[in-house]
């Protein structure tokens, strides 16, 4: 039976992991996603459901021991703030590389470095364009609300699991700290052995008499079959971004100027939206749902429709580059952002928008 609570956000994410018949969490705190793991250390979920709960030595710990269980065709997850994602990039593209799937969480503070424990989207070319080394993608969730911070869970593990790829939820420090009204799922049981051989043939679960062995590596010294291997993945790929395209259009029928924004963004956009057509102006906005696969299609649609873009994010202009390319010149993009954990405020975004589209 579905629940309603009030949760914040990181805690959705962690309830929403018990609820989905996850194996395994493997973390380390960090803020402004730390709750994820205390939540999870709370709830005690081992004693329930058997799902595995440890704070590993490091997020380079954490993110190995998700490689191990992936390995198994276990339902693993991770979950850290910038700088500790950026020091599980070497696993992560490990696991790639292996085609194993899992779910990572990415909960954004401002950088670069060690930066500051404020929000920000300053992540976005390490998630979309690869973090790591090595032609490889991760499927990229971003939600907007705590209700999608639960929803992702199910989603990127069925995802990843239905290409062999890692997911990434890439939320930031205002959707993992704000508190929402959210509808949890009905827990579902984790996988017998039974299924997870059949759902992942390809798993270590122990050789049997009926087939080759399973064997997990993300190396080849052969370049010729390294060479079919990344292929292959490329493949996988191309039928991810003709499969999996996400987004959301909130009145763009009528628009004259379009919003493009994700995530926290794409909330103060809706704001900014309303301010601006008491003005009169029609502006619309597009919210990019999976960052990767990227909605180029609807974008390229909506720029022959509208006079200008302008995309809104806090950092100095990472998805704008997308933007730009998917829309191929045919109409004016301009970016506005803030950066160091200042959040814009939706007046400032509509003066923006007079200024430097319409009045540009």
């Amino acid at each position: 039976m579905k629940e309603l609570r009030l949760m914040k956000g990181n805690d959705a994410i962690a309830e929403a992991a018990i609820r989905c018949g996850a194996d395994g969490y493997f973390g380390y705190p960090i803020t402004p996603q730390s709750e994820v793991l205390e939540y999870l250390m709370a709830q005690k979920p081992y004693e329930t459901t058997g799902m595995v709960v440890l704070q590993a030595e490091s997020e380079v710990a954490a993110i190995n021991m998700v490689y191990g269980g992936a390995s198994c065709g276990k339902k693993c997850m991770t979950s850290s703030s910038s700088p500790g994602i950026s020091l599980k990039q070497e696993g992560i593209s490990y696991i790639a590389g292996a085609e194993l799937p899992c779910l990572i969480v990415n909960v954004v503070r401002g950088g670069p470095g060690l930066g500051t424990i404020q929000p920000s989207q300053g992540d976005y070319f390490q998630a979309t364009k690869g973090g790591g080394h090595g032609d490889y993608r991760l499927i990229v969730l971003a939600p907007a609300s705590v209700q999608e911070m639960s929803d992702f869970v199910s989603l990127g593990f069925e995802l990843a699991f239905k290409y062999r790829n890692p997911a990434m939820i890439l939320s930031d420090g205002v959707i993992g700290q704000m508190m929402e009204k959210v509808e949890l799922q009905e827990t579902k049981p984790r996988w017998t052995k039974e299924e997870i051989v059949k759902i992942s043939p390809w798993a270590t679960t122990g050789k049997t008499s009926d087939r080759e062995r399973n064997i997990i590596t993300s190396l080849d010294l052969d370049p010729s079959r390294q060479e079919k291997h990344v292929m292959k993945l490329d493949r996988k790929y191309k039928e991810i971004e003709a499969n999996e395209v996400r987004f959301e259009k909130i009145n763009c029928d009528d628009a004259e100027y379009l919003f493009v924004a994700f995530g926290s963004s794409a909330r103060i956009c809706q704001k900014s939206m309303d301010i601006a057509r008491e003005k009169g102006i029609k502006v619309g906005l597009l919210r990019p749902i999976t960052l990767w696969p990227f909605p180029s299609k609807p974008l390229f649609e909506l720029a022959g429709q509208v006079k200008g873009m302008l995309t809104v994010e806090m950092n100095l202009g990472q998805m704008v580059e997308d933007v730009r390319l998917a829309v191929d010149g045919k109409v004016r993009v301009e970016h506005y952002g803030r950066v160091g954990g200042i959040i814009p405020t939706p007046d400032e975004i509509v003066e923006v928008l007079e200024t430097k589209i319409i009045g540009g």
